[in-house]
């Protein structure tokens, strides 16, 4: 049997790239405060506190739709529901990540498995560097409920077979008004499936 693929196909709604929004506005998460990444931090020049990341709402059927969720001071969304479809967005020493917002975490093996850690959101999380003998080799998230890490470039667990879904992410050149000079815009779509 042999699968032809077309490359002038349409994508899938829901595996759209969407916009964010600008660079500028995500404080640079360093690490050194040990704080959650909700967390209010100085943005830009003019040292105004505004929360580390952006949680967006992400239909799977058409990405397009996605709507940004309010955080709690403690970094939970304000709103009462459920974490599916959620989208975390931040930036950690000078590079942009997204991931769920704990609503599923797939196990190698079986396709979905539904979050160890009963869907806490990871908004509360740390981020923190892993290392090697001083090397830094990647970065990754601790999930405060239950202590699981999961690196935040493959999205591997440091217990069991089990995945987080990342996102792809991409700096983009802002096209409007409205940005600073040299400013960029974040984009984020699902990780696309080779095959």
């Amino acid at each position: 049997m042999t699968l032809f693929f077309n490359p002038f196909s349409r994508s899938r709604g829901g595996d759209a790239w969407f916009r964010v929004g600008l660079a500028s506005s995500f404080p640079n998460i360093t690490g050194e405060d040990e704080d959650n990444i909700a967390h209010a931090r100085p943005c830009g020049t003019d040292a105004e506190r505004t929360p580390s990341c952006k949680v967006l709402q992400v239909p799977k059927e058409d990405s397009s739709r996605a709507s940004e969720v309010r955080l709690s001071e403690s970094g939970a969304p304000c709103e009462p529901g459920s974490l599916r479809d959620q989208v975390l967005v931040f930036q950690y020493k000078g590079k942009f990540h997204a991931i769920n917002q704990a609503s599923k975490i797939h196990l190698i093996r079986k396709y979905v498995q539904e979050c160890p850690h009963s869907s806490y959101p990871l908004s509360d999380g740390a981020p923190f560097d892993i290392e090697d003998f001083g090397v830094v080799l990647s970065s990754g998230i601790t999930c405060p409920k239950h202590g699981w890490s999961f690196d935040l470039i493959t999205g591997r667990g440091d217990r069991g077979n089990y995945r987080l879904q990342v996102w792809e992410t991409e700096l983009r050149p802002v096209e409007a008004d409205g940005g600073e000079a040299g400013d960029r815009e974040v984009w984020v779509r699902r990780k696309q499936r080779i095959g």
